[in-house]
C-alpha cells in the first residue's frame, strides 16, 4: 500500500466534509452536522446541498402590545435588540434600556437558532429560548417589549428581521474574537457591513481609560458610509 496516497486521500476526505460543515454551519444550521460532514466526507456535500436552507424565517413573534399592558407610542423608536441569553446580550439589551427606554421607545428582543432546532416547536432548546426571553421582558419594567425567534443565520437574520419590521435602530453585543472569529465570522461586523438599519454595538470587555464609569463601549453605525464611536451614559 501506497501510505502516501492513502494519507492524501484521507486529509481530502476530511478536509472537504469540514470544510463543508462548517459551510453549512455559517448560513444558519446545527454545528453538529459538521461531524457527520467529516466521517461521509465529499459524499456528504450533495446532502448538504439538498438540506440547506438559504432564506432567514420567523419561528415564533410576540408582539409588544402582547408584552406590556399599557399602549405603545407609535411615533417612538422601533428598537430590536439581538439576545441570546450571554453576558454580552445583556450588556446590549441593558445598553438598549437605558439609551432608549425612557424616550418611550419599544424595544424587541431577538433570538436567532439554527434551521435545526426550529424542526420542533416543542422541542427543549425552543422551551429553554422561550424562558430566557419571558425573564428579559419581566425585567424590563415598564418599557413596552416584544420578542420574536427567528431560524438562520444570525446576522442575515437580525437584519432582515429589523429591516422587514422597519426598525430605527438594531442593538448587538460584540462577540467572537480570536481565531473563531476570522473563520466563523462576527455577527456584528456582519451586520456594521450589510444592515440597512443602524447598528449599534456594546463592547463590554472596553472601558475608555477616562469614561469614569464602568459603562460598555457603544459603537453606532449610523449609515452605510459612516461610523461614529461614543460611550453608552446613563
Amino acid at each position: 500500500m501506497n501510505w502516501a496516497v492513502f494519507v492524501a486521500f484521507l486529509v481530502v476526505w476530511v478536509l472537504s466534509g469540514l470544510v463543508t460543515g462548517l459551510w453549512m454551519a455559517r448560513r444558519g444550521h446545527d454545528p453538529r452536522w459538521t461531524i457527520i460532514a467529516v466521517i461521509l466526507g465529499p459524499l456528504f456535500v450533495p446532502i448538504a446541498f439538498e438540506r440547506i436552507e438559504r432564506v432567514p424565517r420567523s419561528v415564533e413573534v410576540t408582539t409588544v402590545a402582547r408584552q406590556h399592558a399599557g399602549e405603545v407610542d407609535e411615533e417612538g423608536l422601533r428598537v430590536m435588540v439581538g439576545y441570546d441569553g450571554s453576558t454580552e446580550a445583556k450588556h446590549a439589551l441593558d445598553a438598549a434600556r437605558r439609551l432608549f427606554g425612557p424616550s418611550g421607545g419599544v424595544l424587541e428582543l431577538v433570538v436567532v437558532i439554527s434551521y435545526d432546532d426550529a424542526g420542533d416547536p416543542d422541542s427543549e432548546l425552543l422551551a429553554t429560548v422561550r424562558r430566557r426571553l419571558e425573564e428579559a421582558v419581566e425585567s424590563m419594567g415598564d418599557i413596552s417589549v416584544g420578542y420574536a425567534v427567528l431560524a438562520g443565520p444570525a446576522g442575515r437574520c437580525l437584519g432582515w428581521f429589523a429591516e422587514e419590521h422597519h426598525a430605527d435602530v438594531l442593538v448587538v453585543g460584540r462577540r467572537g474574537r480570536g481565531m473563531s472569529s476570522r473563520m466563523l465570522g462576527s455577527v456584528a461586523e456582519y451586520l456594521i457591513g450589510h444592515s440597512h438599519v443602524p447598528v449599534l454595538v456594546v463592547d463590554p470587555t472596553v472601558v475608555p481609560p477616562d469614561a469614569g464609569t464602568n459603562e460598555p463601549t457603544v459603537a453606532v453605525r449610523v449609515a452605510p458610509e459612516e461610523n461614529v464611536t461614543g460611550t453608552a451614559s446613563n
